[in-house]
């Protein structure tokens, strides 16, 4: 028997054959989603090593940064530190971490989050089971993780394929040029599902590009 049309389109966990699947159902549901996906060439979006500590940092880094601006911080922080570990964190001296470009708040943030993986309070073993909108609300628990930044992780990390952060300035900003001055994210967004994230890296690259 086949499967049915709603069993085929539940969100999934994203490699490189559901992004492919993906890229084909959105190219499909989109005229807009297709161009940007001939444009850019395949989604790399959950591929390559997922390390859940360093994924978080990540996030945090990027809170109302520019693509570019994080990508700076990420990179600096990595030449001095050598290795993103919740050891290289807590052992780093804050005008090291500074001095990377991060802020005072984003310090407390990833030296608290780097305390709580070395107590074992958080446990990242525990996440690649849970559905996406748990994991995002044991995430926003933790001091420095909003909304945001937890649904960064789940389409990261986690690799989720159905995340949709409504409150990304990029994307919202992204829908209104591509899609009009009067389009909203999350209508549009529902013809995306179930990938959203797929369609979320497509128009982080078209800003990224423009």
């Amino acid at each position: 028997m086949a499967p049915s049309k709603n069993k085929l389109h539940q969100p999934t966990i994203l490699n490189e054959d559901s992004i492919r699947i993906a890229e084909s159902f959105l190219s499909q549901k989109d005229a807009i989603l297709s161009e940007l996906i001939q444009a850019h060439g395949p989604c790399t979006l959950g591929l390559g090593e997922a390390k859940p500590f360093v994924r978080l940092v990540n996030s945090i880094i990027g809170q109302q940064l520019s693509t570019k601006a994080a990508k700076t911080i990420r990179e600096r922080l990595r030449h001095g530190l050598g290795e993103i570990t919740p050891n290289s964190i807590a052992l780093a001296d804050n005008e090291t971490l500074r001095a990377c470009g991060l802020s005072g708040a984003k310090i407390r943030y990833i030296k608290n989050l780097s305390l709580q993986v070395t107590n074992k309070i958080l446990d990242f073993s525990v996440f690649p089971g849970l559905p996406a909108e748990t994991a995002v609300k044991e995430l926003t628990k933790i001091s420095g993780v909003g909304q945001w930044t937890a649904e960064m992780f789940a389409m990261f990390a986690m690799r989720h394929s159905n995340i949709l952060s409504l409150g990304d300035a990029g994307l919202k900003r992204a829908v209104k040029k591509l899609y009009g001055d009067t389009a909203e994210l999350a209508k549009i967004g529902k013809e995306w599902e179930p990938y959203c994230s797929v369609a979320s890296w497509y128009l982080w690259r078209h800003l990224d590009a423009n």
